[in-house]
């Protein structure tokens, strides 16, 4: 209806009312039928979710993303080889029909945040040259009954209906943390939920009615564990691909990818970076990039050196320094809580120790960064005590030197405690191989306080042995408050405790 209309009808209906009442025509009947046509379109604009942000938001997806190559995407060679397998089905269709396989209906990728799921989704898209339609999960969650489903249809006609306009024969509908509207269903209660997830169902079993255009459903998730059974069955989604957090070898092709817009110095090391930022998703990894080029403009400089990169890596791992200052008594505190971590851990792993540092950054008054010599995946008995106990250093430093502990060490019991918990659920304690649902709490207590105990007392032990170190390099970093890892290593190799 044209602008104009609307004016004319808005200002000609009240014209209207006010020359009937004066006319002595009895209005209210009008006014009251006036009320509740007006509450029955409200509440059928309300139904079928029609709103003005929901077609403006079908607007910018009808764009579709920008084009977005495999290649583009560091890190993830083996999820990206079995994606371009499962995408195969929609491309060579006609081989596929020879052999009598069934085409693949949906694609679940999971995995931790920001490893480029959406990412490969996009990708995915490009690759089979499909019509591009993506939601989140959250955009099916209503408080009025049957709009989620109706969503979900609406979603399926419009890839329908513009793969079609397009004449494309694919098109692939991508579902964001499809856990919002795939959970478990529970018995007996019904859920708005429930509705939308059994319309999701309804149409994936629907997708292969007509040959064109093919549909296919890629969804993502962090919680795996929470979709409903119905849902990741096969039939439904058939392939569910891990996206993991990307090895050495991913994280260094993943800073390349996000350095080429960047002026890097020649002498930057992205190899020595990649080492440094173990465990870090591709989006921190790009953060990393996007920090340390904050931190080059910030100091007046054309291009981004090396030390920027070490700067973004504590950045994005702990937050921005603060401008908390501590007493003269405070900072020594942490200064032997922080080196009772960084002599623990180059005891059990010589060479790990990156840097010690004193300046506070988010919660954290001081930090040791550690640098994993190599990748590993498989721990054993000795190496998850030997993560004990880099992580007791620091309560036991302050207790050699205090006497006691300090609310410091909190952060570090909570990462002992958990390694001590997927040691009983590894089975390398002495309970044994058990099933930790049938382990009572105080047996679980007492196990948990029996390991502890005996680590902190080997780590108090190994400790007191290195006196000469903790009093050399405890004047080091409290003037510098910073001590580098082979600043840190000339103490020991000057105490004759490691060979030169």
């Amino acid at each position: 209806m044209p602008k104009w209309t609307k004016e004319v009808a808005i200002g000609f209906f009240p014209v209207l009312i006010i020359f009937l009442a004066f006319t002595g025509v009895n209005i209210v009947p009008i006014l009251i039928a006036a009320v509740l046509v007006g509450a029955l379109l409200f509440m059928m604009q309300m139904r079928g979710g029609i709103t003005v942000g929901a077609a403006q938001e079908r607007k910018r997806k009808k764009k579709g993303p920008s084009k977005l190559t495999f290649e583009e995407i560091g890190g993830q060679d083996s999820a990206k080889q079995e994606l371009r397998e499962a995408l195969d089905f929609l491309i060579k269709h006609e081989e596929i029909r020879k052999f009598g396989i069934r085409p693949l209906k949906g694609i679940l990728l999971t995995g931790p945040p920001g490893t480029g799921k959406t990412l490969m989704a996009k990708a995915a898209a490009h690759y089979t040259d499909s019509i591009f339609v993506a939601a989140s999960g959250s955009e099916f969650v209503e408080m009025y009954v049957g709009v989620g489903a109706s969503r979900i249809r609406d979603l399926f006609k419009d890839a329908r209906t513009r793969a079609t306009k397009e004449n494309k024969e694919n098109a692939i509908i991508f579902i964001d943390e499809i856990d919002v509207i795939g959970g478990k269903r529970e018995g007996g209660q019904q859920r708005e939920y429930d509705q939308t997830l059994n319309q999701l169902l309804t149409e994936m079993d629907g997708i292969y009615s007509s040959d064109t255009p093919r549909i296919l459903v890629i969804a993502a998730t962090n919680r795996k564990e929470m979709l409903d059974s119905a849902l990741t069955r096969p039939g439904r989604f058939d392939r569910h691909i891990q996206v993991d957090l990307p090895d050495k070898k991913g994280r260094k092709h993943i800073l390349e990818l996000h350095g080429v817009n960047k002026p890097l110095m020649k002498e930057v090391n992205l190899e020595k970076t990649a080492e440094e930022s173990y465990g870090f998703s591709g989006a921190q990894l790009e953060s990393v990039m996007n920090e340390a080029a904050i931190y080059a403009m910030r100091d007046g400089l054309l291009n981004i050196e090396q030390r920027h990169l070490s700067l973004a890596i504590d950045k994005v791992m702990m937050g921005e320094k603060t401008d908390r200052e501590s007493s003269v008594e405070e900072k020594k505190r942490v200064a032997i809580h922080e080196l009772g971590h960084a002599i623990m851990a180059e005891l059990v792993r010589p060479g790990s120790v990156s840097q010690v540092a004193l300046s506070p950054r988010g919660q954290a008054l001081g930090y040791v960064r550690h640098n994993p010599q190599q990748e590993q995946f498989l721990y054993t008995k000795r190496f998850l005590e030997e993560q004990i106990m880099i992580a007791l250093g620091g309560a036991a430093a302050e207790e050699m030197y205090y006497g006691g502990r300090s609310t410091g060490s909190r952060n570090d019991f909570d990462q002992a405690t958990n390694v001590v918990q997927t040691m009983m659920a590894s089975g390398l304690t002495s309970l044994g191989i058990v099933n930790m649902d049938m382990v009572t709490t105080e047996e679980l207590m007492r196990e948990n306080k029996l390991i502890l105990q005996e680590l902190m007392e080997q780590t108090k032990q190994l400790l007191e042995e290195q006196r000469t170190i903790f009093d050399n390099s405890l004047d080091i970093l409290i003037r510098e408050e910073v001590l580098s890892g082979e600043q840190f290593r000339c103490q020991f190799r000057d105490s004759a405790l490691l060979p030169a």
